[in-house]
């Protein structure tokens, strides 16, 4: 079997590099040779990270991009390792490395195993994590919600003595995963990609989508998804159960004892400063519109350098709060960080006007859709944007199928309700985890080992398919009925 496996990974590793070399050479009919690139560079690197690696990989599709005439090495650079998200997550593991090695980690993760309800069992204590993070999600944007919650879950596979490998902690990471992805759909509080969709909606048509309007199918819908993602790991994953015969807090007594000190205590306020820094300005924009716009334009990588800044800065007992020595090289991720890049490049090339990969892609797919029934366009723009989702970034999918499915919609003479179906084309757009590609913490997850591309990706399309049948059946009737 080892043998057959070997096999078939060189033959991955021909026909994926064959196809980003021809990618430079080909051009599909109707297509620039840049486009052609792009799509097919992606293509490649995307079987690569599936069935190799995700590391070496991410730099071959950097090199291959950086050759389009169009972008260059220093575009492509400034694209990737310049991208704002990658400063963002690398301050950002610094900041979360010094929080997990305080006590106060393992103080949440107990007190989450030891509530009375997850008490009852290990599937009700996977519950209540899953569900706290879906909850706080509703208004912290996916990425620093996925980094404020992987510390707590590692102290969680230390409780339950799990290790990389065990399917039930794989569940709890693609539940992660997941859980962030769906709660950045429920509300655009926080959340670019709903946002992305409705603004286009509102320069197209002159009407906007409200927020109330937005959440009102989006919150119901989402919390549907947490139970169908449930489902699908309770009775389609069906992991092995760990031994749980309850915890109480006395079975930790010697890791729970005592309280916070100086040092710990300093860092935790440190980092809440980030935390509130990053969610302050979605919070209070209406009471403090000039504060909220100024955080806003600083961007999301300013709280967490902030946060480096003062925890080396800051000194107790003569020691600094952060060695930068050791929270570069034991707590930050670089092959994530790799990933990364190369995720953010894929995105950035795709949304570069001059470029015109959007642009280009919603000509290509008009004329094949132009003159279906109205509930075969609904259909398609919803499997379209889900497709989307998971494989590309969610910047690229919310501004790519809402730019193809308005037009027809508008024109539709009211058969297609435009406002509800760039509602659920938002939600859609923000939802998609079958892929590292899709966001940048879905690469963090697959690269910390307790998640692999293959089970993302298995689970990842067995979840899109209910989500397709629920956003169908159920998202836009909703939609339809809140948005005129």
């Amino acid at each position: 079997m080892k043998a057959i496996s070997r096999k078939n990974n060189n033959i991955y590793l021909i026909v994926s590099i064959a196809i980003i070399l021809l990618s430079h050479f080909v051009t599909f009919p109707g297509w620039s040779q840049d486009n052609t690139t792009i799509l097919l560079t992606f293509l490649g690197t995307l079987i690569l990270w599936i069935t190799t690696d995700i590391v070496w990989p991410s730099m071959l599709c950097l090199l291959s991009l950086a050759m389009i005439p169009a972008v260059g090495f220093k575009t492509a650079l400034a694209y990737s390792l310049g991208n704002e998200t990658f400063a963002f997550l690398l301050f950002t593991f610094m900041c979360t490395y010094e929080v997990s090695q305080t006590s106060f980690v393992h103080r949440v993760a107990l007190s989450m195993v030891t509530s009375r309800l997850a008490r009852q069992g290990v599937w009700q204590m996977a519950i209540v994590f899953l569900a706290t993070v879906l909850l706080m999600g509703l208004f912290i944007s996916p990425t620093v919600l996925f980094f404020i919650f992987y510390p707590i879950l590692q102290e969680i596979f230390g409780i339950l003595q799990l290790k990389k490998g065990d399917k039930f902690a794989v569940m709890l990471m693609t539940g992660l995963v997941f859980a962030c992805n769906i709660s950045s759909g429920m509300t655009p509080i926080g959340h670019a990609f709903p946002v992305l969709a409705m603004n286009i909606y509102n320069q197209m048509s002159n009407v906007p989508i409200t927020y109330p309007q937005y959440m009102g199918m989006a919150v119901p819908i989402g919390f549907l998804l947490f139970i169908l993602m449930m489902l699908i790991f309770r009775f389609i994953m069906n992991p092995n159960i760990p031994k749980f015969d309850g915890i109480s807090k006395q079975d930790f007594k010697n890791k729970d004892s005592g309280n916070l000190n100086v040092r710990e205590l300093s860092i935790l306020i440190i980092f809440a400063i980030v935390v509130l820094l990053w969610i302050v300005p979605s919070l209070l924009g209406n009471i403090f519109p000039k504060f909220s716009l100024n955080m806003s334009n600083y961007g999301n990588a300013m709280p967490p350098l902030l946060g480096v800044v003062l925890m080396s800065i800051i000194r107790i007992d003569k020691k600094p709060l952060m060695n930068i020595t050791e929270a570069l090289t034991k707590g930050v991720s670089w092959p994530s960080l790799v990933m990364s890049f190369a995720t953010l490049l894929i995105g950035s090339c795709m949304t570069d006007k001059n470029i015109g990969f959007i642009k280009q892609s919603s000509q290509f797919i008009t004329p094949m859709i132009h003159g279906l029934k109205s509930w075969s366009l609904i259909l398609i723009f919803i499997i379209i944007a889900l497709i989307c989702s998971n494989l590309m970034s969610h910047l690229v999918t919310s501004q790519l199928v809402p730019s193809l499915a308005i037009p027809i919609a508008l024109a539709s003479g009211g058969a297609i309700n435009a406002g509800a179906i760039v509602a659920v084309i938002g939600l859609a757009a923000s939802i998609g985890s079958a892929s590292p590609s899709s966001m940048p913490f879905t690469a963090v997850a697959v690269s910390t080992g307790w998640a692999d591309t293959k089970n993302l990706m298995k689970y990842g399309i067995i979840f899109t398919l209910g989500i397709a049948i629920i956003l169908y059946f159920l998202a836009y009737p909703l939609a339809k009925l809140i948005i005129s």
